[in-house]
């Protein structure tokens, strides 16, 4: 993460303890070591792969003669530097308010001086209140432009699901080849970077499987390990596009050492945001670079039927097409009666135009007619059923 946020790791130091302490996480001692080390190797800034609390990060500050960032603030930081759209960029800053108001208390003496002026309450009041009513202001700001987003988002699934399009959705551990599997299969040209966090806003295509239907596929964000809870909840709203999926393909990089522990977190991320149930397809990717044991070591229960692929190479592409044509559900067909008032042309247009219609009487004021029609349709002519 920190080479793809930019920076040159000149060393590392690990530690294993109990428990943590709790002024600095590490102790007084591993502190001095670490103060040393920054030292002789002139590094600019020490990343912790920990989450610190606002107080050890000021006494780590305090203690070492660099700057000090946790492992959230790292993966705020990235997120910042691939946020592309409105929504993406709303969300990074929504999340990185949320992780900056409870640490501005004792950020040294500049966050402490008396304010004056317009924006504050008076001459006593500390730049500090000041700072923390502005964030506040700011957070509550965003929060109503993403509800926007995420109002918006969901006028769009709903004309999508009153299309008869199935949606599949890529999920999977970040880097593990979600948006070249995506380009794979669309021909959509969405950036498939090797660094983490490459695709932040989600994308979707339509493709057409081996039976000639056609579904939506949705490319999404890479799950990492100890995702920030301020994360989650900023990304929300692109979440969601997860739950509405009829087939998730669970994308995971097979030549990776730790590829079944990313496997477990990008599940106990669906169940967190209550997509569990959805039907999942487990896709090995980047078989070429992975060994006969390790494919085997991963199918292994429910997924023994796990296909090996290469978004790379397209080896395996054509199975994985004919696996979703095989999961995705089809959209039944029922005859049913339709009651439309005689100026809903448009509708009376789709029935036409999406179904089969058998037989039809128009009135004064209203057309009735009888056709067999995909379930799809049938959902979204509903008020008109009879």
């Amino acid at each position: 993460m920190a080479q793809s946020a930019g920076a040159e790791v000149v060393g590392k130091v690990f530690q294993v303890r109990e428990t943590a302490e709790s002024a600095t996480l590490i102790g007084a001692g591993k502190v001095e070591e670490l103060a040393r080390l920054a030292s002789a190797s002139r590094a600019d800034l020490v990343i912790f792969d920990h989450d610190l609390t606002p107080t050890q990060q000021r006494n780590l500050e305090n203690a070492l003669p660099v700057r000090v960032v946790d492992r959230t603030q790292l993966i705020l930081d990235i997120f910042a530097r691939r946020a592309r759209t409105r929504e993406g960029r709303l969300q990074v800053e929504l999340a990185q308010l949320n992780y900056l108001l409870p640490r501005l208390t004792g950020r040294g003496v500049e966050m402490s001086r008396l304010g004056g002026g317009i924006g504050t309450r008076g001459p006593g009041e500390t730049k500090l209140e000041t700072d923390r009513r502005r964030i506040a202001r700011r957070i509550r700001k965003i929060e109503r432009e993403v509800e926007s987003v995420r109002a918006g988002r969901a006028l769009h699934r709903q004309r999508r699901s009153a299309v008869p399009l199935a949606t599949v959705t890529l999920v999977g551990y970040t880097n593990a080849g979600k948006s070249t599997l995506f380009n794979r299969l669309t021909r959509a040209g969405v950036l498939a970077d090797a660094r983490m966090f490459a695709t932040l806003d989600p994308t979707v295509r339509a493709i057409e499987l081996p039976s000639r239907r056609r579904v939506l596929l949705s490319d999404t964000v890479g799950f990492i390990r100890n995702l920030p809870t301020t994360l989650v909840t900023a990304f929300r709203a692109t979440l969601e596009e997860i739950n509405e999926a009829s087939l998730v393909v669970h994308v995971v990089d097979a030549s990776s050492p730790q590829a079944a522990s990313q496997r477990a977190r990008v599940l106990e991320v669906l169940s967190e945001i209550g997509a569990a149930g959805i039907p999942r397809l487990l896709v090995l990717n980047k078989a070429d670079r992975a060994s006969e044991d390790d494919i085997r070591a991963l199918r292994r229960g429910d997924d023994a039927g796990a296909l090996s692929i290469s978004a790379l190479t397209g080896e395996g592409v054509p199975e994985l097409l004919e696996a979703i044509d095989r999961m995705i559900p089809l959209d039944p067909v029922s005859r049913v009666t339709f009651r439309i008032p005689a100026g809903c042309g448009a509708e009376i247009s789709l029935l036409h135009e999406r179904g089969r219609v058998l037989s039809s009487r128009y009135t004064a004021e209203h057309c009735e007619i009888e056709a067999e029609v995909p379930d799809s349709l049938k959902k979204r002519l509903r008020k008109f059923v009879l």
